[in-house]
């Protein structure tokens, strides 16, 4: 889950990234990227320098840019906080992530004035009245590309008030955020193995295509298997394969090829640790060739979820239906 937080100047947006770092979330700020790029041009780093450097970035590389710069460094399993969000092109940017939240962080204008006096910060407003001024600056402006506050605001998944103690606050935080995850979607089982059987593929070594198998019982993964060379062959993009080195068409010449194929290293892998994968399910990025249908029948497998269509599925997925074997397409992207 991505918490995103925005806020005026002093409503408490780092008490609250503070509560939920201590809780273990990951922090990310917007503003570390204009400091990054401040301190990169030997600039000092000032509310003012921040401001003129934020709205130069969103002019010169589109009004999201902060937020998509800080979307590359978010780890998708992460629970994190993103910070001085300022501008709807922002939001719109991270809600790219179906896991984004924004919180709006509300103070009323005197009791944030007083905390700023309290902190003393170098380049701060001296009066209220200079305070304000930066404020509405700040909250809203004709140029889209700038600060927009209030409409960021506007955009808001939820909103904190924090005129009362710190207690209070986080009180108010931990009711956000506890609502928030309990509403929060998480991949069904078909997504979650299926997944998995993506990453498996990045360790297949043929040169032509990566594929991947994942055999499930039971919702717990027995063995998973993915395309390349036996075990102590020469690796096929290392030119262990010829077949696949000669860049034939897809689906000629299978009798030729050294690879192992993802399903058949599956179940080779559990009849080799001498696991029953009888009645279970196989997870596979790419539908059986007819070799591989041929090993997923008689091994005792009762189901088959595939994402993409091999180009010679036409034959196994017919001897798949009528051994009375379940087979199901997950929609791409799933």
């Amino acid at each position: 889950m991505i918490i995103g937080l925005t806020g005026k100047n002093c409503s408490g947006k780092g008490e609250v990234s503070r509560f939920l770092t201590d809780s273990g979330y990951e922090y990310y700020s917007l503003s570390d990227i204009l400091r990054e790029e401040l301190e990169r041009d030997g600039r000092k780093v000032t509310r003012e320098e921040l401001i003129k450097i934020g709205n130069s970035l969103r002019a010169g590389s589109g009004a999201g840019v902060l937020a998509e710069r800080t979307l590359a460094k978010l780890a998708p399993e992460a629970h994190a906080i993103v910070d001085s969000i300022r501008n709807p092109f922002e939001v719109e940017a991270l809600r790219r992530r179906g896991d984004f939240h924004l919180l709006s962080i509300e103070s009323d204008p005197e009791v944030r004035f007083e905390r700023m006096k309290a902190r003393g910060r170098e380049g701060d407003p001296d009066s209220y009245e200079a305070f304000l001024k930066l404020e509405a600056r700040e909250a809203q402006s004709p140029d889209p590309g700038t600060q927009q506050l209030n409409r960021t605001a506007a955009m808001a998944d939820a909103v904190v008030y924090n005129n009362g103690t710190v207690d209070d606050l986080r009180d108010q935080v931990r009711q956000v955020v506890q609502a928030l995850a309990a509403g929060q979607d998480r991949p069904g089982w078909d997504e979650y193995f299926m997944g998995i059987a993506k990453v498996v593929a990045l360790r297949g070594n043929c040169i032509k295509r990566k594929i991947a198998a994942v055999i499930v019982r039971d919702r717990r993964i027995i063995s998973t298997g993915y395309n390349g060379t036996p075990r102590g062959i020469r690796n096929c993009n290392e030119g262990g394969c010829p077949r696949c080195n000669r860049f034939g068409a897809s689906g000629q010449d299978l009798d030729e090829c050294v690879c192992s194929h993802a399903e058949e290293n599956a179940i080779v892998q559990a009849a080799y640790h001498g696991v029953s994968i009888r009645g279970g399910t196989i997870y596979t990025t790419y539908s059986p060739c007819l070799m591989c249908t041929k090993m997923i029948i008689n091994s005792g497998l009762a189901e088959v979820v595939y994402s993409k269509q091999y180009t010679i599925a036409e034959v196994p997925l017919k001897l798949l239906q009528e051994a009375g074997v379940t087979v199901r397409q997950l929609e791409e992207g799933a």
